[in-house]
């Protein structure tokens, strides 16, 4: 049986330099410029790097997309890996699901088991954060192996979360 230990940091510079993590985990939308959220931060903080390799064609933002971009030493993981979430427009559930999927695929080729992950959608309120959680751990439990993820949510989608998973955890014990 899988296990998701689910963590949550606030979605500002200030909470993300005090972890210390491997690995940082966003999806961009391909027609979302300025980037938004964990992206546009981390964007900030390396200088424009995201937005240049972005100019350049080199990042998309396309569904599908996974590029990996060492953070260190201006950032305190060893690699972002942004996600491509596609047009903003197109998201929804499955795209929603898509991405977690693929998040869950490269963490697990990275071996990374403790990721900081902002889910996709979630900066810009297109998911409740409810029925992400539950996307979340329906993909993770096809996965094999434990995961530890930081999700970056603010302080309404971080009491979201933890109350259905609580009323969830109470309907499983109510159904024994």
């Amino acid at each position: 049986m899988i296990h998701v230990e689910l963590r949550f940091i606030s979605p500002d510079l200030q909470s993300l330099d005090e972890l210390d993590s491997e690995v940082l985990a966003c999806a961009p939308f391909c027609d979302a410029r300025p980037a938004h959220g964990v992206a546009g931060l981390c964007d900030w903080r390396l200088g424009g790097r995201i937005s240049e390799l972005r100019r350049q064609g080199l990042i998309t933002g396309e569904l599908g997309e996974v590029v990996m971009i060492p953070c260190k030493p201006r950032m305190a993981f060893d690699k972002l890996v942004l996600f491509g979430a596609g047009e903003r427009d197109a998201f929804d559930e499955a795209v929603f699901r898509e991405i977690v999927r693929r998040m869950l695929a490269t963490m697990g080729g990275l071996c990374t088991r403790a990721a900081v992950v902002e889910l996709p959608g979630r900066h810009d309120g297109l998911i409740p954060a409810e029925q992400a959680a539950d996307a979340l751990l329906d993909c993770a439990g096809r996965e094999r192996s434990d995961n530890v993820w930081t999700l970056v949510e603010r302080a309404e989608g971080r009491q979201q979360i933890t109350q259905h998973m609580i009323e969830q955890r109470r309907r499983v014990r109510r159904a024994l």
